[in-house]
């Protein structure tokens, strides 16, 4: 039970994994402006 253990949090931040006992951080899904949204269009 340490950083060799996947199952652990210490051993999956070890490991650079991500799973049940360490989820991955929630990004916040905020809608662009109108003005952004039509320039983000035109750049492609």
């Amino acid at each position: 039970m340490g950083k060799g253990d996947k199952r652990t949090k210490r051993g999956k931040i070890f490991a650079g994994s991500y799973g049940k006992t360490r989820q991955k951080p929630q990004t916040k899904n905020v809608p662009p402006k109108e003005g952004e949204e039509k320039a983000a269009k035109k750049g492609k």
